[in-house]
């Protein structure tokens, strides 16, 4: 805990447990989760029960037809990240799209709004093939089991949440333009009330399809064939989306970056995410300062925080990319030699702001944080990209699709033009922080660009500012891009003094979304912030003792007593 008064209060409260620990930010996707572990699941098959259950009642975030990425952290110690990230299609070239404008803000726009929504902003989906992937090589119960939970909710429907109801509301003009989503989500033309019972019957029988064949039914089978057709709209909307590009679609194994942090070990996924690189960059630079002696939230402590965040997302303009296109100079960015040239960039005060940077990225996204009694821990954010992704949904299936070409620049020529094949950066922050190769604390977000810095931010309060675990998802959180400064409300007392520091302030009312957190000790403790339907589900108790009946007279005498 910190000794310092907090300048802010905590909304939830957190729960602890030793039989396992579910947190999303649904309290159905959580309770789904949580079912697997009581009936006999490890964290990979509760992380992929939760992840199914929330493309049903978070359908505004995440989907089967979208992408992500999933750490794990296995008992035995191995850490595996699952690169489920939408790709470009084989058809897809660099001059798809007609851009906008050659400056921000308009920069990433095409016309027509052709890589926004719609067909043509279709990427091929990642999200079920990667989750089938790693229930199969690191699960232990059988996939049908792991689906059951999402079907049932579909199939009987689920109690529409404030948070779903502002965001259909919010949607509602693009949704009503296709007939199909506008039929889900818009029951009687208007989004329905918090409370109110939804129910998505064909995409309960996609899922039971899921069930039987596995991620076959999307790259492969009937729900693929669904999507494709789909794509062709005979108009200049259609979309590149093949039933060979989804057969074609492979996820990716890959292994985290591992950083150091004033002795405890950072891992988070490498490129073609942002977080492994530049979580551990940000945090060598802050590693030659005394946040603690500067206090939470001073003045002196949210401008060190700007300049951090202002230098890495300069690197992050300049190196980003898909590694399979791009050299990305992971050991570099990543040393403690480079965090101390880093550092004489720190600025006592803030000059004029640098130029606007091009680029987009999705605020609407989910994560999960799960762990068992075993030691297996995930750590998974996936998202369909936009709210709503393409804001329509395939005739017959439920499915709304991703629109993950937003994330691509329409211009020819640039590091993040399309290419086939091709994944964008992402700013999923899937982390695990450890102490003597031990887990101590696993965490992520949603947020877009906001993510990555929110989540090293988290690290700084627990390990600088030793936060209990609900003080760190809820504090204040503050971000630019060298820009002007957006901070939460819980920071706008500080706001005249960063403005006097040479700062443009923005007081938003949050930064990024929801976190949530596992912390691991004698007993794990898990919690999530007042910026999502964050909900925990902790186990405790488990069976009686072997040998025990109802009946002690019934029960069979220990060997010595006999």
């Amino acid at each position: 805990m910190t000794s310092a008064p907090l300048p802010f209060a905590c909304e939830k409260h957190p729960a602890s447990g030793s039989g396992g620990i579910v947190v999303s930010n649904h309290p159905l996707g959580s309770a789904a989760g949580a079912e697997i572990l009581l009936s006999g699941g490890n964290a990979v098959d509760a992380a992929v029960a939760t992840l199914l259950a929330l493309t049903v009642v978070e359908p505004m975030m995440v989907g089967i037809a979208g992408g992500g990425l999933s750490h794990l952290r296995l008992s035995d110690g191995r850490h595996v990240v699952i690169d489920a990230l939408s790709t470009a299609a084989a058809s897809m070239h660099a001059e798809i799209y007609e851009p906008v404008s050659n400056e921000p803000p308009d920069y990433m726009e095409a016309k027509g709004r052709r890589n926004i929504i719609g067909a043509s902003s279709v990427a091929v989906p990642g999200n079920l093939a990667g989750w089938c992937e790693m229930q199969a090589n690191y699960g232990k119960l059988p996939f049908a089991d792991v689906v059951e939970p999402a079907i049932r909710l579909a199939a009987r429907g689920f109690a529409v949440t404030h948070y779903l109801s502002g965001a259909i509301a919010e949607a509602a003009g693009e949704l009503s333009q296709d007939a199909e989503i506008a039929r889900i989500l818009l029951p009687g033309g208007r989004a329905p009330a918090p409370g109110q019972r939804l129910v998505m019957g064909d995409y309960a029988d996609s899922l039971a399809l899921i069930q039987r064949d596995g991620a076959s039914a999307l790259h492969g089978g009937p729900l693929g064939a669904a999507l494709a057709a789909r794509m062709q709209t005979g108009g200049g909307d259609a979309g590149w989306i093949t039933e060979a590009d989804l057969r074609d679609y492979r996820p990716i194994e890959r292994q985290p970056i591992i950083g150091s942090y004033r002795g405890f070990e950072i891992a988070g996924p490498p490129p073609p995410a942002s977080s492994g690189v530049h979580v551990t960059q940000m945090l060598n630079m802050l590693e030659g300062y005394d946040l603690a002696e500067l206090g939470f939230g001073s003045p002196q402590s949210l401008h060190l925080m700007t300049e951090v965040i202002r230098i890495a997302f300069a690197d992050r303009q300049k190196y980003s990319g898909d590694p399979a296109f791009v050299d990305v100079p992971v050991e570099r960015l990543t040393s403690k030699a480079y965090a101390a040239t880093c550092r004489e960039q720190i600025r006592n005060s803030a000059g004029l702001p640098a130029p606007r940077v091009p680029g987009y990225e999705s605020h609407d996204t989910t994560h999960v944080t799960v762990a068992d009694r075993d030691g297996n821990i995930v750590s998974a954010t996936h998202t369909i990209n936009g709210l709503f992704g393409a804001r329509f949904a395939v005739p017959g299936t439920g499915i709304i699709p991703n629109n993950y070409m937003s994330n691509f620049d329409p211009h020819p020529g640039q590091a993040l033009s399309v290419q086939p094949g091709k994944r964008v950066p992402t700013s999923m922050a899937p982390m695990i922080v450890m102490k003597d190769g031990a887990p101590v604390f696993a965490l992520g977000l949603p947020g877009g660009l906001r993510i990555f810095p929110s989540a090293m931010q988290a690290i700084v309060n627990l390990v600088d500012h030793r936060m209990s675990l609900q003080e760190a998802m809820e504090a204040p959180r503050i971000w630019t891009q060298g820009q002007e400064v957006e901070i939460e409300n819980a920071y706008a007392p500080q706001a005249a003094a960063l403005e006097a520091l040479g700062h443009e302030v923005r007081v938003m009312p949050h930064i990024g979304g929801g976190m949530n957190a596992i912390a691991f000790g004698e007993t794990a403790t898990g919690a999530a912030c007042w910026r999502a339907d964050g909900t925990v589900v902790a186990l405790g108790g488990g069976l009686a003792r072997p040998g025990v009946r109802f009946w002690p007279d019934k029960a069979p005498l220990d060997a010595e007593e006999a």
